[in-house]
């Protein structure tokens, strides 16, 4: 084992201190490979020496274009190794999604999946900066010589594995790329030591104590470890700091390329998961349902955490049924304010509107005049958080100068999410205020309509949007999806929705759908469901009455 006097809160030395602590451990488990801390650190750094000889270096930009897999963490190891950033590509995007990111994010080098090749070769010829491709073989025979990509794992063989980059410091870059509700992706721009405060286990997300050093974590998973399965794909910040957060402390993680419920259960079977990383009931619901039809063995199982979208009461009261030793779990946060709060999910609890959670000890509740509202029974305002937050949006001022505010002197980071004071000192998350919905002068917010409509036993899952009403300006509308082999009664959705909000609330248009429109992450598409709205008849409307 050695140590350098010069470590730093960064994502690639705190890696490096777990590689030297439990090296013989395994790290990373997809499918049939995995690979010990060891490993990984060997051919991470064998992709960053190759990376460094075609001119990738401190402030480069490299693109991972790919599903869960092994390469994927490699790639994104490999890039911080450099003091490069990595950035993260969604694997779902079209060609003029690709243009955008590609040259909004200023890419030099790409690391991606062979599948997507194609894609690949017509976005370089407009994306000047691109100079290198490195491809991952994935079984599939795309063409990627035209563009001069080179092989992977070809790649990795002629390269050094050792060790032997320079200082790195707190202060160098992370940028995760967010889809946001509107227009192109916007890239969040991170200092290395405050993404780790905030999201990768510097602090104690009960507690909110910030942990003392950097050695802590990787010195306590000598010690002991937990295998994780980060459900999310790893385009996704939930994803990507679940995994992180677990290898900075020296547990093995676990992946499924892509989700697929059952898929997920039985890597829980085979590799005796403990802790499952969920995104809302987009996660939760298929989940719980391949579980009841499987009969998977989930008795390593020890906590189920829900990040960055709604996890609904009924979908939880569901969980905690058919897992009831299992401890269950709501944080609430966004790509641009890192943690925020977290909350124990207890059976019976009455939270059917949204997570309930105790606040993170720098997060307050702000009115419209960014003046600070004092805890209070009922009182809803817009989340922002201090400490140690983004530094902004990746080449976009403009925006930027959007999410914060200064007060006392203090920078705070205001994402845009409304959350409202609880009489016990919790506070409830309802969502984007850029989605809420002004019906006759009252605010209803989605995620609380979509958690009492998906608590019916028929609705499987929903989205809940505004549309425009020439005497309410807004009336509160609803795209569902319902159970198969079960047709909607509206009648009954409606009444048992009154028992659970105000009755302005309620949908009073509403669309079905064969399957709601939603991120590889699980969060949801707004835009879809507009545009779904928009080109076809609703099954229920007012106007038409």
């Amino acid at each position: 084992m050695f140590y350098f006097d010069w470590v730093a809160l960064n994502i690639a030395d705190l890696l490096e201190h777990a590689v030297d602590a439990v090296p013989d451990r395994a790290a990373i488990i997809c499918g049939s490979r995995q690979v010990t801390f060891a490993q990984l650190e060997e051919r991470a750094n064998r992709l960053a020496h190759h990376l460094a000889e075609h001119g990738v270096g401190p402030g480069s930009h490299v693109g991972v274009y790919s599903r869960n897999s092994i390469e994927a963490v490699e790639a994104m190891v490999a890039a911080y190794k450099l003091r490069a950033i990595a950035v993260n590509v969604n694997y779902r995007y079209v060609h003029g999604e690709l243009r955008y990111l590609f040259t909004n994010a200023d890419l030099v080098a790409l690391v991606h999946e062979r599948q997507y090749a194609d894609k690949v070769a017509a976005v370089l010829p407009e994306a000047p900066k691109l100079k290198h491709v490195v491809v991952v073989d994935d079984g599939s025979d795309a063409d990627y010589a035209r563009y001069g990509g080179v092989d992977y794992e070809a790649a990795l063989a002629e390269s050094s594995p050792e060790r032997d980059f320079g200082e790195r410091s707190n202060d160098d870059l992370y940028i995760l790329y967010t889809g946001g509700t509107t227009g192109y992706p916007k890239g969040v721009l991170w200092r290395h030591e405050d993404i780790w405060r905030a999201l990768g286990g510097g602090i104690n997300f009960v507690t909110g104590e910030y942990v003392p050093d950097e050695w802590t974590l990787a010195e306590q998973g000598k010690e002991t470890s937990l295998v994780r399965l980060p459900a999310a794909p790893l385009i996704h910040g939930a994803a990507q700091w679940a995994a992180f957060g677990a290898l900075f402390t020296g547990s093995p993680v676990v992946f499924v390329p892509q989700f697929d419920a059952h898929e997920i259960w039985k890597a829980v079977q085979e590799h005796r998961v403990q802790v499952l990383t969920i995104v809302g009931d987009a996660m939760a619901r298929p989940l719980i349902e391949a579980y009841r039809e499987g009969g998977y063995d989930a008795s390593s199982l020890v906590a189920v955490s829900s990040h960055a979208a709604l996890f609904s009461h009924s979908v939880k009261q569901e969980f905690l049924e058919h897992l009831p030793n299992v401890v269950i779990t709501d944080a609430i946060g966004s790509s641009e304010s890192g943690f925020t709060g977290i909350g124990m999910v207890s059976k019976d609890a009455d939270h059917s509107a949204g997570p309930r959670v105790n606040f993170g000890k720098d997060a307050i509740l702000l009115d419209e005049d960014n003046r600070r509202i004092e805890p209070e029974t009922g009182a809803v305002g817009r989340i922002a958080r201090r400490g140690h937050v983004p530094i902004g949006y990746y080449n976009d001022p403009v925006k930027t100068r959007t999410i914060f505010v200064e007060i006392d002197g203090v920078r705070y980071v205001v994402p845009g999410d409304y959350a409202r004071y609880e009489a016990d000192g919790t506070v409830t998350l309802l969502g984007r205020g850029s989605q809420c919905v002004n019906t006759g002068g009252e605010k209803v917010y989605p995620e609380e309509v979509e958690g009492a409509l998906k608590s019916h036993p028929d609705v499987f899952d929903a989205l809940v949007i505004g549309v425009p009403d020439e005497r309410l300006g807004q009336r509160v509308a609803a795209v569902i999806q319902t159970r198969p082999g079960h047709p909607p009664d509206f009648a009954a959705i409606d009444a048992h929705v009154r028992t659970e909000i105000a009755g302005y609330k309620v949908p009073r248009t509403i669309w079905v759908a064969d399957e709601i429109g939603r991120s590889p992450s699980g969060k949801p598409d707004y835009p879809w469901a507009q545009k779904y709205a928009a080109e076809h008849e609703p099954a229920i409307d007012p106007q038409r009455a």
